[in-house]
C-alpha cells in the first residue's frame, strides 16, 4: 500500500493526513497547535510540523508529503538563512496604512493588471513596505523573502541556518499570487514592486508546476531521507483542490477568517479591489473574497449570550429569517472586505420587541453570511460562474449556519462531509507528485434544503454603508 502525506499548517495549528493513493481513504493523522497572535516567529511553525508528524506516527512508510499553507505571512531570511524578525501574519493589520502607500503610488488599476489584486493589510508586498518604514534596519537584512508554506518546505529539504541555500526556495503559483508582486496572468515576479516595497531587490522562491517535486526530503528528527515532496500550496487553494472544486464551484470557508472563492480558468482583476485574483492549485485562477469576521463572529455571540455553540444554533433557528429586524454588522476585529482596518461591530434595528436572544443569535449568524454573500456577488460581478456553494470549515457543521446560508445565497449549497480540506488538497498534490497524474478522490456531499429569504439580505444592505470606527 502507498502512503501520501498532506499537511496544513494554519493559523491557529499544523495538521497532517496520511492517505491511502488509490482511494485517498485516511490512514491515520496528527496535530500539534500553533502560538497565538498576528506575528509568529516561524520556528514555532516547523517545531509545530514535527510534533504533527511524530503524532500522525511519522513518515517511515509515506512515499510522499506536500504542505498547504496560511497564505500571505512574511517570512524574512538573512544572508545566512536566518529569520530576520518574527512573521507577520495574514491577519496582522498594522500594514494598512503601507498598503494605502503602495496603492497611491502605482494606482489601483495598475496593481491590479500587474498582479490581480489590490493590495490590503494582509498582502504580503504590504508587510514588506511596513518592514521598510518602521524597521529599516531589519529591511536592509533581507536577503529573501518567502511564505510559510514556502519556508516549511525549504526545511523539509533540509536547508536553514545551518544549510542556507536561498536560491533552493521554491513556492507555488496559488501562494505566489498573494504576495502583490507576482503576476498570475504572466507567471512572473514584478520586480520593481517588490523594491518599491521592500526597499531593495530580494531572493524569492521559485515558482513551480501543480505537479512539479520540489524535493525530497533530508534526513530529519522523526523524518526520514528520500520522501518525494509536492509543490505545495495557499490554504484556500489547498481546500479547493481537496474538494475536487471544478469550474462553477464556489467554495464558501468559516474559519479564521472567512473566505468565498469560486474556480474559473481564466484570471480577472477587480480594480476596485474587493476580489483578489489569485491563482488556484491546479492550473486555473481562485477570485476570492476575504474577511476577517467569520466563526470569531459566532465566538463573541455565544460570551454575549452565555451558551454554547449548540445552544446558540437552537436560539437562531427559534427566529424567523431577517430577525426581526435585528441587523448586525460584525467588523469586531476591524474588516479587510470591506477594506475598514478600524471598523467595529454595530448592532441596527433594535427595538423592545426585536431584542430577543433569538434575533441576536440568528443576526450574528446573517450577518456573518451576508458579508460573504457580497463577496459572490462581487465575484459573479468579473462574469465569474457559480453554480453550487460548498461549504466548508468548522461552522459548517452548524445545522443553523448551514440552514441559514441556504436562506441567505440565491444558488444551491452542499456540505461536505466534516474533514481537513487544505490537508486533503496537499496529499492530493503530493500524490501527483510522486505518480504524474492529479487523483481523483470522492467527498460525499449533502445538499441543504431551504428557501431563499431575500428579506436577510435587504436588510443588510440598508447597513452596510454605515460602518462605525474606533
Amino acid at each position: 500500500m502507498t502512503l501520501v502525506a498532506g499537511v496544513d499548517s494554519s493559523t491557529q495549528s499544523c495538521k497532517i493526513t496520511i492517505r491511502e493513493l488509490e482511494s485517498g481513504a485516511i490512514v491515520r493523522t496528527g496535530r500539534a497547535s500553533h502560538p497565538d497572535g498576528t506575528e509568529v516567529h516561524p520556528d514555532a511553525w516547523w517545531e509545530a510540523l514535527l510534533e504533527a508528524v511524530a503524532s500522525a506516527g511519522g513518515l517511515d512508510d509515506v512515499a510522499a508529503i506536500s504542505v498547504a499553507g496560511q497564505q500571505h505571512g512574511m517570512v524574512v531570511l538573512d544572508v545566512e538563512g536566518r529569520v530576520v524578525r518574527e512573521a507577520l501574519l495574514w491577519n496582522d493589520t498594522r500594514s494598512a496604512g503601507a498598503a494605502a502607500d503602495l496603492i497611491a503610488e502605482f494606482g489601483a488599476e495598475d496593481l491590479a493588471r500587474r498582479t490581480g489584486s489590490v493590495p490590503v493589510a494582509s498582502f504580503t508586498a504590504t508587510k514588506l513596505r511596513w518592514l521598510r518604514d518602521a524597521e529599516p534596519e531589519n529591511a536592509a537584512r533581507v536577503a529573501a523573502v518567502a511564505l510559510p508554506h514556502d519556508w516549511l518546505t525549504w526545511r523539509l529539504r533540509g536547508f536553514g541556518p545551518q544549510n542556507p541555500v536561498l536560491d533552493e526556495l521554491v513556492t507555488d503559483r496559488s501562494d505566489a499570487s498573494g504576495t502583490s508582486y507576482w503576476n498570475p496572468s504572466t507567471g512572473d515576479y514584478d520586480r520593481e514592486l517588490l523594491a518599491a516595497a521592500l526597499g531593495h531587490d530580494a531572493i524569492l522562491p521559485r515558482v513551480i508546476a501543480p505537479d512539479a517535486r520540489a524535493g525530497e526530503t533530508a534526513a530529519l528528527p522523526g523524518i526520514p531521507a528520500g520522501v518525494v515532496i509536492g509543490a505545495g500550496a495557499g490554504d484556500n487553494a489547498g481546500a479547493a483542490l481537496g474538494l475536487g472544486a471544478r469550474t462553477g464551484d464556489a467554495v464558501l470557508s468559516i474559519g479564521t477568517s472567512g473566505t468565498i472563492f469560486a474556480v474559473t480558468d481564466y484570471a480577472v482583476a477587480d480594480t476596485s479591489g474587493t476580489v483578489a485574483g489569485f491563482a488556484d492549485a491546479s492550473g486555473n485562477f481562485l477570485p476570492l473574497v476575504a474577511t476577517l469576521n467569520a466563526a470569531r463572529v459566532l465566538d463573541a455571540m455565544t460570551r454575549l449570550l452565555d451558551v454554547d455553540y449548540d445552544a446558540l444554533g437552537a436560539l437562531a433557528l427559534e427566529a424567523a429569517p431577517g430577525s426581526g429586524g435585528v441587523v448586525l454588522q460584525p467588523y469586531f476585529e476591524g474588516e479587510r472586505t470591506p477594506n475598514l482596518p478600524d471598523a467595529t461591530a454595530s448592532l441596527f434595528g433594535m427595538t423592545l420587541a426585536s431584542t430577543t436572544r433569538a434575533n441576536l443569535a440568528r443576526a450574528a449568524i446573517e450577518g456573518m453570511l451576508c458579508g460573504l454573500a457580497d463577496g459572490l456577488d462581487a465575484v459573479r460581478h468579473l462574469g465569474v460562474s457559480a453554480e453550487r456553494i460548498m461549504l466548508v470549515g468548522g461552522a459548517a457543521q452548524s445545522a443553523a449556519v448551514s440552514t441559514i446560508a441556504a436562506q441567505v445565497f440565491d444558488i444551491p449549497v452542499t456540505v461536505p462531509e466534516p474533514g481537513e480540506y487544505v490537508a486533503a488538497g496537499a496529499a492530493v498534490q503530493a500524490a501527483w507528485a510522486l505518480t504524474g497524474t492529479r487523483p481523483d478522490w470522492s467527498v460525499d456531499a449533502t445538499a441543504i434544503a431551504g428557501t431563499h429569504a431575500p428579506v436577510i439580505r435587504e436588510q443588510y444592505r440598508l447597513h452596510a454603508a454605515q460602518p462605525t470606527t474606533r
